[in-house]
């Protein structure tokens, strides 16, 4: 979706082998992803030897929120038993992490991902 969003409004479409190789993704791992995102309305598609993948959206207007349930349909889901005390707490404390973690994923558009401004941290 970075990449979808660096050649946003160039014109031009991303072809599949194109998008793999740019982000070092298996081409068949990445066609089942794309499905998903087109599915969800993130991203168009055409068929053909000039078609391709473009962001349905500018890309300040599609969150990494909005990628995480295009491609997992949850953000941070916890199952089990939670009929003990325990299991109470510990369903009280996920909850509260994955309010965070959702508020945080909505917080990140595509325009700041694709950026390329990267906060690389070097020791000596």
């Amino acid at each position: 979706m970075a990449e979808l969003a660096r050649l946003h409004g160039r014109g031009e479409l991303a072809q599949l082998e194109q998008l793999a190789r740019a982000e070092s993704v298996p081409r068949n791992f990445l066609a089942q992803i794309l499905i998903k995102l087109r599915d969800y309305g993130l991203i168009t598609s055409r068929r053909g030897k000039q078609g391709g993948y473009v962001l349905a959206r500018p890309p300040e207007e599609i969150s990494l929120h909005d990628v995480l349930m295009a491609v997992e349909g949850q953000c941070l889901h916890l199952s089990g038993n939670f009929e003990g005390r325990s299991g109470r707490r510990l369903k009280q404390v996920w909850g509260e992490i994955s309010a965070e973690l959702v508020a945080k994923t909505r917080s990140y558009t595509l325009d700041r991902l694709a950026s390329g401004k990267t906060e690389e941290m070097y020791y000596i």
